[in-house]
């Protein structure tokens, strides 16, 4: 309704002789006025975008914010729409029928199909790169082009399409070894093989079987990094980038970091081995000619780029790139901000320049505890009833995060992903954070729960040295 009386306004205003700078004047203050709250549209379900709309909310309470579809967490703060983030046609529809002023875009598929693009067609403003920018995390073997040719520290590797060939190299390589399928497999398309039978196994599931689909079809075979993981999330307009405070995700499903990966059961930050120094060294050795490159090649990158590590010998190489908010990390990184992110957002979405960007976070600590269904990451149940306590809420020191929850017929919450919850506790060091994190894990209830006990388990070793 006010774009439209704007556009009339405006028409009244050129087509006036004499009043024209007055007419402007009015119109201007009349929509100011009229406007209401900003309006606002997250994509995604998990509990990566509930955090985004619980950080947008804390910023500006009064905004107005969509969730497609969102989840059972997320209708607190957000109206539920019932659109998959897969559906971007339908999505850029819904955004222009409700003068959406910003949309926000959680998961990878739709950033890889080109969301970020046909918004832009439309004259929508968004957040996140372009679907040819976003191949840095639709095509692992595209990665590691872009990597090579900007001279980046990352794994020693080569990018195959023939099974046999891909079983050769295997065997002459010998193990432990990485395979990858190269596109989108729900974070759980690496699976680090400690034999030469487990990684051929792995090449044939994804190759032969297809047990990732299509995403399979070319794989990564990569020398296997012996170091610890990092998570660094930048915030790019394509020339300028921003690091948000560093964190480390827990990928395997068993404590000690044992067992199948999953999508990640849990992530603390801050990472005490990622001082200033180090980060300068990922900014300076990896994001700038990363970023210097894709522009080179007509593939500007605006939105996150999400920096997986291994840190080697105080090294820093690159796992994998990713084109937005990682999760779990998010959960642990948001709670600790103490600047605006929306502001960040929405330049970008614009087109603006984000040089004199400052984001400042707490010197607090933060771990994230996801509780799982029974099985995850292989076959689960769902719909088991979820009882969290309210009490958690009365603590300032304990955020419950939905991610696959809904709510059923009768207004019960109930479970309907692997992952279901991440309970986050905040705290003066990683180690009273984790407490925290594992009381309310400990204190929510649902059939078949499941939850590692030792997030930022490193971190607490490390601080019971200091």
């Amino acid at each position: 309704m006010w774009r439209t009386f704007w556009r009339i306004l405006i028409g009244l205003c050129l087509d006036d002789d004499g009043d024209g700078d007055r007419l402007l004047a009015i119109a201007i203050a009349i929509v100011k006025m009229g406007s209401g709250p900003m309006r606002i549209l997250v994509v995604g379900s998990g509990g990566r975008e509930h955090t985004l709309i619980w950080q947008l909310k804390r910023e500006q309470p009064d905004t107005q914010i969509y969730a497609a579809p969102g989840n059972g967490g997320t209708k607190a703060l957000a109206e539920s729409v019932p659109l998959k983030p897969n559906e971007i046609e339908e999505l850029a529809d819904f955004a222009d029928s409700r003068e959406i002023e910003l949309t926000v875009v959680g998961p990878e598929a739709p950033l890889v199909d080109g969301i970020v693009d046909l918004f832009d067609e439309r004259g929508l403003k968004i957040f996140g790169p372009s679907k040819t920018a976003a191949e840095l995390e639709g095509s692992k073997a595209f990665a590691k082009t872009i990597m090579e040719k900007a001279d980046v520290p990352t794994a020693g590797h080569r990018t195959l399409t023939d099974y046999e060939e891909t079983e050769r190299y295997i065997r002459e390589r010998g193990a432990p070894i990485v395979i990858k399928a190269s596109g989108l497999a729900a974070g759980k398309g690496a699976i680090v093989c400690q034999t030469v039978d487990d990684a051929v196994a792995a090449a044939r599931s994804m190759m032969v079987d297809k047990s990732f689909g299509d995403a399979g079809t070319t794989v990564v075979v990569e020398d296997c990094l012996v170091g610890e993981e990092l998570s660094i999330l930048y915030l790019t307009d394509g020339e300028h980038a921003f690091p948000l405070i560093p964190s480390q995700d827990h990928k395997p499903i068993g404590e000690g970091d044992t067992g199948l990966n999953t999508g990640g059961m849990g992530a603390y930050a801050p990472v005490s081995i990622a001082d200033d120094a180090l980060v300068g060294r990922v900014t300076d050795a990896i994001v700038m000619p990363t970023l210097a490159q894709m522009r080179g090649e007509d593939r500007i990158f605006r939105g996150v780029l999400y920096c997986g590590l291994m840190i080697v010998d105080g090294d820093p190489y690159v796992i994998e790139f990713n084109c937005r908010f990682g999760d779990p990390e998010t959960q642990a990184i948001l709670p600790l901000l103490e600047s605006s992110l929306l502001d960040a957002f929405q330049k970008v979405a614009r087109g603006e320049s984000l040089a004199g960007t400052d984001f400042r976070f707490s010197r607090r600590a933060a771990v994230c505890t996801v509780l799982a269904s029974k099985g995850y990451p292989g076959k689960y149940e769902k719909g088991k009833v979820i009882n969290v306590p309210e009490s958690l809420a009365d603590d300032p020191d304990m955020i419950v995060l939905h991610a696959g929850t809904r709510r059923d017929t009768e207004g019960k919450l109930v479970t309907d992903g692997g992952r279901v919850l991440g309970v986050v506790g905040l705290g003066d060091d990683v180690s009273s954070a984790a407490a925290k994190s594992r009381e309310a894990a400990n204190a929510i209830k649902f059939s078949g729960k499941y939850f590692r006990g030792d997030i930022g388990y490193r971190e607490i070793e490390r601080q019971g040295r200091s």
